[in-house]
């Protein structure tokens, strides 16, 4: 038996009916020389499950909910249960995709087994295939979810076999006496600690507080500051998702040009399309949108310990600026102020803050939120959820057929009805919308939208054409052919302010 962390309670904790915690992640694959069949997929994640233990484990949860919930091994797994076929209707597009994964991703997890499912899918266009898998928040977040997927990926389509050891062994049931005295014995100490993380919380909020008051600096949002739009309201557990994809040098490019990141350009890009959005419906707020964008604290002892090490942000979107650059550059300064704060509090006190949490409570809580539609009437803590995490910049392989496309998806939250996560794979940079179907119905705008924010972008940062060598400066411009950006390595987690979303979460 193994505890969850706070953290990863806390993702458990927060599932309604409406909002589900899972995670995402959709891949195109293509068949090389020979066909990859529905029976070689499940073939090979039969093989692979000693190597992604989460994929066998079970919650149970504790009478009365008095201490967070067990990972057992599960006596009564079954595989079959978890890896499905599926077909698409024809032409077998991006938009069936979309749909299929739509009402994929509104069906929660069974809470009585392993809380993952895979769908293997076919009829895709081109004779490609699609893998669905989504897994609870509880069990990965975007980085450790990475690293799940890397079990059923290769770097060739024709691995050499190796020897997989399987020291799996299924747990039984405990008894609820087992699970009380599970619980107490993991509450001793409990209250010391808690007192010293809530000094520790205290005393950071504090130092903040007087440092941005001597430093003139303007903070970051606060929770429950973001403007009211028809994103945020209750939600429904009906979901729409659209995928869209661009090159990773067209972001370079800009990144370059204005002396930004990867992820201020992501977060510029999502804001423009939004403002957009807003604009088509009638209603963009005066005041500009507050994204939430979730941040990886796993350090490289925490590498392959699966479960949540996130920190989160508050940053402005600047949506009620109008010229793009100048949204650019304010969202560039939102995130240095964001990034700052998060050091100076410490970006382990939210992982750390969640062990001391009420488990009753937080799920009763949410539930009650969730019931009387509270988010129709209060402004949200924030307008959307933004995350991105890089990928390899090299191709992988599943079951010997090359991965082509992946679109990553986090969770639609109480009060937030729009999540988008993005992720770069083999120099594409893919952006995974997942939306309340009744809340942001226009969803499939966005892939749109986004294109449009970035080719704006791109127009900024193309350098001024040059006049040949002898051209006589007249009123009229000389041609000459625009410089092209060259290609660039896949920008790193550090480099990019890259965030936990996956994936992924979340």
């Amino acid at each position: 038996m193994q505890r969850l962390s706070g953290l990863d309670a806390m993702f458990f904790y927060l599932e309604t009916p409406s909002s589900h915690m899972h995670v995402t992640g959709v891949y195109v694959i293509e068949p090389g020389e020979r066909a990859t069949s529905f029976e070689e997929i499940r073939q090979m994640v039969a093989e692979r499950l000693p190597l992604a233990a989460p994929f066998r484990r079970r919650l149970v949860e504790v009478p009365l909910r008095l201490s967070h919930p067990f990972w057992i091994e599960d006596p009564d797994f079954d595989l079959d249960y978890h890896v499905r076929r599926a077909a698409l209707p024809a032409p077998g597009g991006m938009r069936e995709l979309e749909a299929f994964v739509g009402q994929v991703v509104g069906l929660p997890l069974d809470r009585s087994r392993p809380l993952w499912e895979m769908y293997v899918v076919e009829g895709l266009e081109g004779g490609r295939l699609a893998t669905v898998t989504k897994m609870h928040h509880a069990a990965i977040d975007g980085v450790s979810g990475a690293e799940i997927a890397a079990t059923w990926l290769d770097l060739e389509p024709n691995p050499p076999e190796r020897l997989i050891v399987d020291h799996w062994h299924p747990e039984p049931v405990p008894t609820e006496v087992e699970l009380m005295a599970f619980a107490m014995a993991s509450l001793v100490g409990h209250p010391l600690r808690a007192a010293r993380t809530a000094r520790r919380v205290v005393e950071s909020a504090l130092h903040v507080t007087e440092r941005n008051r001597r430093a003139g600096v303007e903070p970051p949002p606060s929770p429950f500051d973001a403007p009211k739009t028809s994103l945020n309201q209750a939600i429904t557990p009906h979901r729409r998702v659209a995928f869209a994809e661009r090159p990773l040098d067209e972001l370079k490019a800009v990144k370059n040009h204005f002396g930004c990141t990867v992820n201020d350009v992501v977060l510029a890009l999502c804001a423009s399309a939004l403002r957009a959005y807003l604009i088509e419906g009638d209603e963009l707020p005066e005041e500009p949108l507050v994204a939430m964008v979730p941040m990886s604290v796993r350090t490289e002892s925490e590498r392959l310990a699966g479960g949540n090490r996130v920190s989160a942000m508050l940053t402005s979107l600047a949506t009620n600026l109008e010229d793009p650059a100048a949204r650019l550059r304010a969202i560039s300064e939102s995130m240095r102020s964001a990034k700052e704060q998060e050091e100076l509090i410490g970006a382990s006190t939210l992982t750390d803050w969640t062990e001391f949490t009420f488990p009753a409570l937080i799920g009763r809580a949410s539930r009650l939120i969730s019931s009387m539609k509270v988010f129709d009437r209060v402004r949200p803590a924030f307008n959307v959820t933004i995350s991105n995490v890089p990928g390899p910049p090299f191709p992988l392989f599943m079951a010997g057929a090359r991965m082509v496309g992946f679109y990553p998806l986090g969770p639609v939250a109480e009060g937030v009805g729009l999540n988008i996560t993005v992720m770069s794979y083999c120099g594409i940079v893919y952006f995974g919308f997942n939306a309340c179907r009744e809340t942001a119905p226009r969803v499939a705008d966005l892939p749109r939208l986004v294109g449009e924010a970035l080719d704006e972008l791109l127009e900024l940062a193309r350098p001024p054409r040059r006049q040949p060598a002898g051209a006589r400066r007249t009123g009229h411009a000389a041609t000459a052919p625009p410089v092209t950006e060259g290609a660039g390595a896949l920008t790193t987690e550090a480099e990019a302010g890259a965030t936990g979303g996956l994936g992924a979460a979340g």
